[in-house]
């Protein structure tokens, strides 16, 4: 009995370690990328081990040796060779799969092979959340003692989108001095008729119209301002009148968030925690796009921690922090996808809602749809918003080297200064302009060529105060203007340049209730009356015909100017952007 017990033991450790020159000898025998550059020939070592977690083996995950391109895909069993490793030197391996932190060892090429044991991160949202602070830092600014990209997000579109004057104002209905227009003038059904221009007045403004309510502006502007769920769609809507929700008690009906008179974490904006606690954008399967009924906060699925946890969501899928007792970082490819900005840049205004639509909205905010049906969305050729708005950065470390960040390879290091309608070289990259003169029948013709071919989406795009002008100008040796005989003129919006020959490209709204055209108030009914922006890759074709000068030359001067509104909303409003030059070209005929 003895000596059968013996033999069976025998033979089951000479099975075990059969099994374990059989899976090494697999090992050696898959193929792995060459690897090439100085020294590539000698280094031919080779780091093998296994990625498990609570419940075993984990296969599909992603293994690599830190800050290189070496890397494999876990088997089913687990298992992973990392090759083309100097023998005998000491890497950093990390490992990630879906819906785990990122794990990490050291090992050595050609050492005792190395186990790698991921942690699922929580899957519960915390709406209560106080936002991250650390070292008595609060908010975004406890970031900055690590990151250089948080001086960028400060500066911001996004860093300023509780603070911004243009919006505050619009909301509130007052001008940069804090000037408030009066109220209303309603006609006996409470609608909104148009402003008595004889006394002063600073424009519309939400708040005018909706005194008792807060709107849906926070979902976007201040997504961290408000502590109910958001799932709570009335409440991040602003359905209820405050009067309404006074009457039903405490936490019966939430009166909404304000995005005014905030205060620390909740002025921020939208919040460097805010993105990189963002799991996933919901997207309508049948529409491709948001739902309709669900702006900013409301189409995001937020992984906000109880006490005891973390998470931080990011592009880098190799991060290694020593310091932690725990991990808190994970990788989301999704955020590299324009899907992830879709939320707060697709906005439907008006309708009602209905079976998770909204039935007769206007679309105001259409740059996620716009390049979504632009070539930019092919996914073999394209281009994504982040492409574009947030390319590689000057510096290579997403972390200060002094805090323990490394130098990254060429591009995994992104700008968060996310330049968009305020960046003036950006502005004046995105289109491009050409023109020609003939004479033809006894008329001087001018064709003008508009192309969108460097902008993802429609030009202008978003906020439908934006314009962009086409101004054509002829005139003698004697710098005298020609009669102008046919083509398209400046409407009485472009303000000093009315009645010139031209052209507007902008998506101009009308508001039902007071007639004006163009208008700002979105929160009103309101209807498209034009949209002669110019969508990606398309070219707009202008001309316009003058009579011949008397004798000599013509000179033609054609130009493209950017405005943020028009005069008379600046004027209103006190605002003072300066018109950008987008492009110039010059002509002279002969």
């Amino acid at each position: 009995m003895k000596f059968f017990l013996r033999k069976l033991l025998l033979s089951t450790i000479f099975l075990g370690f059969l099994t374990l020159i059989v899976m090494l000898a697999l090992h050696n025998s898959r193929p792995v990328d060459a690897q090439t550059g100085p020294g590539a020939p000698a280094a031919q070592g080779r780091l093998i081990g296994q990625v498990m977690d609570t419940k075993g083996p984990v296969a599909g995950a992603t293994v690599k040796v830190q800050l290189t391109s070496i890397t494999d895909t876990s088997d089913e069993d687990g298992s992973f060779v990392l090759a083309g490793l100097v023998s005998g030197e000491t890497f950093t391996v990390t490992a990630w799969a879906p819906g785990h932190y990122i794990a990490w060892t050291t090992g050595v090429a050609d050492g005792e092979p190395i186990s790698l044991t991921l942690e699922a991160y929580y899957v519960s949202d915390n709406h209560a959340y106080e936002w991250f602070s650390e070292d008595g830092i609060e908010g975004s600014a406890s970031c900055g003692s690590c990151h250089p990209s948080y001086g960028e997000w400060k500066q911001s579109a996004h860093g300023t989108a509780a603070s911004n004057p243009r919006f505050l104002g619009m909301y509130m209905g007052t001008d940069m001095d804090g000037n408030r227009s009066p109220d209303p003038i309603r006609n006996n059904l409470g609608i909104t008729q148009p402003p008595d221009l004889t006394k002063p007045y600073y424009g519309p403004g939400f708040l005018l119209d909706n005194p008792n309510r807060t709107g849906n502006c926070a979902t976007c502007h201040t997504p961290v301002a408000g502590k109910i769920s958001n799932a709570q769609n009335c409440g991040w809507s602003g359905c209820h009148a405050s009067t309404t929700s006074g009457y039903a008690g405490p936490n019966i009906l939430d009166p909404g968030v304000s995005p005014i008179q905030l205060t620390g974490d909740a002025a921020e904006g939208i919040s460097c925690e805010f993105c990189h606690k963002t799991e996933k954008v919901y997207i309508n399967s049948k529409t491709g796009l948001p739902f309709e009924d669900s702006p900013g906060i409301l189409s995001m699925r937020l992984l906000r921690p109880e006490a005891g946890h973390d998470l931080f969501f990011g592009t880098l899928d190799d991060v290694v922090r020593p310091e932690l007792a725990a991990a808190r970082d994970a990788y989301l490819p999704a955020m590299r996808e324009s899907s992830f900005c879709a939320g707060c840049h697709y906005g439907v205004m008006g309708g009602v809602v209905g079976n998770m639509q909204v039935t007769g909205g206007v679309l105001v905010y259409s740059s996620y749809s716009e390049w979504l049906d632009s070539p930019y969305s092919d996914p073999e050729t394209g281009k994504s918003c982040q492409d574009c708005h947030m390319p590689a950065a000057d510096y290579k470390y997403a972390a200060f080297p002094a805090k323990g960040g490394p130098v990254r390879p060429e591009g995994q290091v992104h700008s968060h200064a996310m330049p968009g309608g305020y960046d003036e070289e950006l502005l004046q990259n995105a289109l491009s302009l050409s023109a020609n003169a003939r004479m033809v029948g006894g008329r001087l013709w001018v064709t003008v060529d508009v192309t969108n071919d460097q902008a993802g989406h429609d030009v202008p795009t978003d906020s439908p105060l934006r314009h962009v002008i086409l101004l054509v100008e002829a005139t003698d040796a004697a710098d005298q203007k020609l009669v102008w005989r046919s083509g398209g003129r400046l409407p009485a919006w472009a303000g000093e340049y009315e009645g010139e020959p031209g052209r507007i490209f902008a998506k101009t709204l009308r508001d039902d209730w007071t007639g004006e055209m163009p208008t700002g108030a979105i929160w009103r009914p309101v209807t498209i009356a034009s949209d002669t922006r110019i969508p990606a890759l398309s070219t707009r074709r202008s001309s316009f015909s003058f009579a011949p000068p008397d004798a000599g030359i013509s000179n033609i001067r054609v130009r493209l100017i950017y405005r943020r509104a028009w005069p008379d909303l600046s004027e209103w409003k006190g605002w003072n952007d300066p018109d950008i030059l987008m492009e110039e070209t010059t002509l002279t005929y002969p």
